[in-house]
């Protein structure tokens, strides 16, 4: 009964990819008539469209049938925000719709990967101090080496690819932290001095978190990545609550924060810009506030059942199909539609939080939690940012977005969680 269950839930993901296709392909030819050499252009992307159908339903029947079972509804889950991603590109940016395809196909190679690399998992959260310089560097690189893409200098350019090293470090965050927590948990959770209304540990056991938040400060202000540096901050803010249970750091981190965004806000141009945009938008609606703006009439436009697909206005927000592409969903698919993602990114949460509890010893819980809050931060960040509930950030929306370095990441982390749910079943089996 669970196996037609998970069928049937990745099943629907792929029939509306293949019917909302059909849509567009039909819409492209209003008069009936289908010449043979533009019908075959048209439909280039089909052999990629093939291998992710085929590829996908391999990894279903893969994780079905291993013993012990890993969890098998997140990759289901998965492929629907995927399809949603697919069929959006397709209907905004048709050229990139084969490379998008081509990173899916990539990150589900990935993810098989991840599978088979479990003990692999285990051994590298032994390693704190390694992953934690590596992560440091790789974030650090672009600072040196980057090229500034779409206002951020975060991305290093490797021949004919656009490599994001921050999607990268954020895995390498969530190891370090896991392995860093869980040994030092004991003194974290047990303060000895106070300083006000705070209870801390020593100097020594906070250093790591306080290089941590510096570095989040540090994206911000010379790389002008607002979104990851958001995401870091916020990874390292939670993970090391939930280690703990002491509010005293979320206090501490929350002022720590607070009082750099202020100096940052009265020293550097761009980050007095971003806030004028997010705190007044309606100044400047034609110039630096246009994308904003934009995304609001589209949200505004979508209603509660949306315009139809292909049939709104989406193109007029620059960069829709990254940072945007919610808003092209909100206004072609309207309230019903954006509640739908939201629900699929709610039971993805969910189903991480089932994992992480079950698992057998605290590093491993604090990793699944922290590959399961990443996706939940990093859709939070981007869904306010386009609504203005936050300043907006140049983030992607996971397994949405065009994007091969997120694309990557996420099928990586997704794969640490099913390793891990693999891990939970051995352990009570």
């Amino acid at each position: 009964m669970m196996n037609s269950k998970t069928w049937g839930l990745l099943m629907a993901p792929l029939g509306i990819l293949l019917l909302g296709l059909g849509v567009l392909f039909l819409k492209q030819h209003p008069t009936g008539e289908f010449p043979l050499d533009q019908v075959m252009r048209e439909l280039s992307y089909l052999p990629w469209l093939l291998t992710v159908i085929v590829l996908a339903a391999f990894v279903q029947a893969l994780l079905l049938h291993s013993r012990p079972k890993p969890n098998a509804w997140l990759f289901p889950c998965v492929m629907m925000l995927a399809s949603m991603g697919i069929l959006m590109i397709a209907r905004l940016k048709p050229d990139l719709l084969v490379p998008q395809l081509r990173w899916i196909i990539i990150g589900m190679f990935a993810f098989i990967m991840m599978l088979r690399l479990g003990s692999f998992i285990d051994r590298l959260i032994q390693y704190q101090y390694i992953v934690g310089i590596a992560c440091l560097i790789l974030l650090c690189l672009p600072l040196f080496f980057g090229t500034e893409i779409g206002g951020s200098r975060n991305w290093l350019l490797l021949g004919p690819f656009r490599v994001q090293p921050s999607e990268f470090g954020k895995i390498l965050l969530v190891f370090f932290l896991s392995a860093y927590l869980s040994d030092h948990r004991q003194v974290l959770s047990m303060p000895n001095f106070r300083l006000l209304f705070l209870r801390l540990p020593p100097a020594r056991f906070i250093a790591p978190l306080l290089v941590v938040w510096g570095v989040a400060v540090l994206m911000f202000v010379v790389q002008k990545d607002l979104g990851s540096a958001l995401l870091f901050f916020g990874i390292a803010v939670l993970m090391t609550y939930m280690a703990t249970g002491n509010k005293s750091y979320v206090f501490l981190a929350l002022a720590f924060f607070g009082a750099a965004a202020v100096i940052s806000y009265m020293m550097f141009g761009h980050v007095r810009v971003r806030f004028d945009i997010w705190w007044d938008p309606w100044k400047d609606p034609s110039g630096m506030a246009y994308q904003i703006v934009q995304s609001l009439f589209a949200f505004g436009s979508g209603g509660v059942w949306g315009t139809g697909f292909s049939y709104g206005h989406p193109g007029l927000i620059p960069e829709v199909h990254t940072d945007f592409i919610f808003s092209a969903i909100a206004e072609e698919l309207g309230l019903a539609g954006s509640l739908m993602i939201l629900l699929l990114y709610a039971m993805f949460f969910y189903e991480g939080i089932r994992i992480a509890l079950g698992c057998r010893n605290d590093g491993q819980i604090l990793l699944a939690a922290g590959c399961d809050i990443v996706f939940f931060l990093q859709a939070f960040i981007i869904i306010a940012g386009v609504t203005k509930f936050l300043p907006l950030t140049g983030i992607t929306l996971p397994f949405i977005s065009y994007g091969g370095s997120s694309m990557i990441s996420s099928f990586v982390m997704l794969g640490i969680l099913v390793s891990l749910s693999r891990k939970e079943q051995k352990a009570h089996g």
